[in-house]
């Protein structure tokens, strides 16, 4: 698994180096100072995991996951401040590891981008196989107390919420303990369409399209049948290119 390290204390990514020799399947193949280093960086290597720092001159960690938009590797973030964690797991951070870093706590981490490679790797080989999610299945969705059995369908938009997803249909909004990426590698592409960092949506409750910033497009999708809401859905400009390749004949 390739990695880079962003931080910019030379001594910090000196020692987490140090740490990680220890786990020879992660291999670090660049390490940044601030966050336009590692974008750059980022491009080039396509990393599979990002070890990142929060507190950096200029952009922050978050600040730099925002502009990587859909090319976000996965993440641990390495902080000496505690206060961050609960926006870091908004971001589908795996773990958030407090400077200094201790091994144990590492190999806790470690241990759970191993986990989400071998979800990755049999993703894989449901795709190969065509083992999709289709628009005709039928899942199981419990939240709580409440329990539905829903065509997938129905299901117009998969909104990402930390490390849960939300399901959009009719009226209902339930909540299932999985990750947007594990979700996407599941769905048929012919019918689910990855729009943004936060959101997939049913191509077929597009209702219109409409050109936005930065080359960008915002789609409305048709209202469920027991809901008034009209829900936007901003596809970003990475994606809108593929979205009109897509979509066009």
């Amino acid at each position: 698994m390739n990695a880079i390290i962003v931080d910019d204390e030379r001594l910090a990514r000196n020692e987490l180096k140090r740490l990680l020799e220890d786990f020879p399947r992660i291999n670090i193949v660049a390490e940044a100072a601030n966050a336009d280093e590692a974008i750059e960086l980022i491009e080039e290597h396509q990393p599979d995991l990002l070890f990142l720092d929060i507190q950096m001159p200029g952009k922050n960690g978050f600040e730099l996951l925002e502009v990587l938009e859909d090319r976000v590797p996965e993440v641990i973030f390495t902080t000496a401040y505690d206060e961050y964690a609960l926006k870091a797991f908004e971001y589908n951070a795996l773990d958030y590891l407090m400077k200094p870093i201790d091994s144990a706590r590492l190999a806790e981490a470690i241990l759970k981008v191993e986990e989400e490679f071998k979800k990755a790797t049999q993703v894989q080989t449901n795709v190969a196989n065509h083992n999709y999610l289709t628009e005709n299945d039928q899942v199981f969705v419990k939240d709580g107390e409440k329990c539905w059995f829903v065509k997938l369908g129905t299901v117009r938009l998969f909104e990402s919420m930390g490390n849960y997803v939300r399901l959009h249909f009719e009226d209902q909004k339930p909540m299932i303990l999985k990750s947007l990426n594990s979700l996407e590698e599941r769905l048929d592409p012919k019918n689910y369409f990855r729009a943004n960092r936060k959101h997939i949506i049913n191509l077929q409750w597009v209702e219109k399209i409409e050109p936005w910033f930065s080359g960008g497009l915002l789609v409305t999708l048709k209202n469920g049948e027991k809901t008034t809401q009209i829900e936007k859905i901003e596809i970003s400009r990475r994606q809108a290119i593929k979205f009109k390749d897509l979509m066009s004949l």
